[in-house]
């Protein structure tokens, strides 16, 4: 081998050594420290850097992103005398790099120390439902305490959250029962406060029920009412314009008879005294109709007499004796009638009979008697 290769690939190693030593590749969000013979020297930023080699050396590589560092629960007293574990979450960034590597040695374990004995000192003037409800309160008096003391350490504290808060079983246990009362008194109100506005609703639903009923009720009577009263007011001018005498106003009598029976509630049935007058009424109705059969005036009052004195004995249809001058229509006009009503009374006591009957199980009929 030739001597000179030697010394030349030695030379070409001590050139790459020096050539790595020298150059220095800093990513982006970190530093360097540098330091030359053991004093700091100055801070690399992120790109491309030049060092002495062997004089200068990198002595802390720090992350100047913002960091998020968790602590463990640690007990607090409160100001009632109740022990209380809360844990926290930082979070944080370098600022300065040269002050976090030398003015505290173990930045977080001096930020998690700080924040126990802060968090002492607030909690301790609070009592347990204040601890629970003031984080808000506890978080900036924490911010402010630590950012105040880290800002010499090269260290911004952005934000404290408060993570949890645990208080004693009995305690938990107590609070659980609290919010359960708590829960069913609202559900209880809201219940009573359901039931009452259902039975608000109820009661005006039914008070505009019974007023449109009635209202109904009301227009139905005032319209049945002008009903019949135009009715009875047209019967009225027919009769008047038609000129009925009394004759025609018997015949109707004697047919509105038979309806007087039909009612379910008739337990009994009275025969009105004017059957007598309305088919006497008919029969002289038809008399007159005949009057040329050449009786004089007197025999026909004669007649007429002998009705009335047969029609009080019995009821029915006046009897015609043999040498009476009647005309034959006038005769079967006053049988018919007379039929007719017959018919209708026994018609209406059989019914009055069969509706008693129905009415008293117990009670004998008039067919048993």
């Amino acid at each position: 081998m030739d001597p000179v290769v030697i010394p030349t690939l030695v030379a070409a190693i001590v050139v790459v050594f020096l050539v790595a030593a020298t150059v220095r590749i800093v990513p982006q969000a970190r530093r360097y420290n540098i330091e030359r013979f053991g004093r700091y020297r100055r801070t690399l930023q992120p790109g491309l850097n030049f060092v002495l080699p062997v004089a200068d050396r990198v002595n802390t590589k720090l992350d100047v992103r913002e960091q998020v560092y968790s602590s463990d629960p640690k007990p607090v007293i409160t100001e009632d005398n109740l022990v209380v574990n809360i844990d926290t979450v930082l979070y944080y960034q370098i600022t300065d790099p040269r002050a976090a590597a030398y003015e505290v040695a173990d930045y977080l374990h001096a930020i998690d120390q700080l924040t126990v004995t802060t968090l002492r000192n607030v909690i301790g003037s609070m009592d347990l439902e204040g601890t629970l409800t003031s984080r808000e309160e506890i978080n900036a008096r924490l911010r402010a305490v630590l950012d105040d003391a880290t800002g010499k350490w090269g260290i911004r504290v952005n934000r404290v959250e408060i993570k949890a808060i645990d208080p004693p079983n009995t305690i938990k246990e107590a609070m659980e029962k609290q919010m359960r009362a708590e829960r069913d008194k609202r559900a209880a109100i809201l219940h009573a406060e359901g039931e009452r506005q259902a039975k608000i609703l109820t009661a005006e639903g039914t008070k505009q029920k019974d007023i449109l009923e009635a209202q109904g009720t009301q227009q139905a009577m005032i319209l049945r009412a002008d009903g019949e009263s135009k009715a009875v007011e047209l019967v009225f001018q027919a009769v008047h314009r038609n000129n009925a005498d009394a004759k025609v106003l018997a015949y109707k009598y004697l047919e509105t008879l038979p309806h007087l029976a039909q009612s379910d509630n008739n337990t009994f049935w009275v025969i009105p005294g004017e059957l007598t007058e309305a088919i006497r009424t008919v029969t002289g109705a038809f008399g007159d109709r005949s009057a040329g059969t050449g009786l004089p005036p007197a025999a026909q009052r004669e007649d007429a007499t002998d009705a009335d004195a047969s029609d009080k004995d019995h009821v029915g249809a006046p009897e015609v004796e043999a040498n009476s001058t009647l005309a034959l229509d006038a005769v079967a006009a006053a049988d018919e009638a007379a039929k007719q009503a017959a018919v209708a009374v026994s018609d209406a006591k059989a019914e009055a009979e069969a509706a008693g009957e129905a009415r008293l199980p117990g009670r004998p009929s008039a067919s048993d008697t």
